[in-house]
């Protein structure tokens, strides 16, 4: 007998084809097991700055990938001030139009 769905080329079996909250119950299970025993790494401050920091630069020496970000940040407040100034102009219309009828 096989294992697999009929038709969809994908097994019924192992971690993967789990619902997300038996895999999610299965991990958290591993995880108090490692820390039970031992065997979990706890980070210190120290380290888990050094790595955040590590990240940080990866991130920030691709400088097109920074360009990309600002432009993007940019666009969104940008964007922003210039909805609300918009409706501003709309709202001070919509009350000049009111006054003249």
């Amino acid at each position: 007998m096989s294992s697999k769905n009929p038709g969809s080329g994908t097994s019924k079996r192992g971690f993967a084809s789990m619902d997300e909250e038996r895999q999610r119950e299965i991990a958290s299970e591993g995880g108090r097991a490692a820390h039970a025993s031992g065997h979990a790494h706890q980070f210190t401050s120290e380290e888990a700055r050094r790595a955040g920091q590590k990240g940080g630069e990866a991130v920030s020496s691709n400088r097109e990938h920074m360009a990309t970000i600002g432009r993007k940040g940019g666009e969104a407040s940008h964007g922003r001030r210039n909805d609300s100034a918009q409706q501003a102009k709309a709202g001070r219309q919509e009350r000049k139009s009111e006054e003249d009828d």
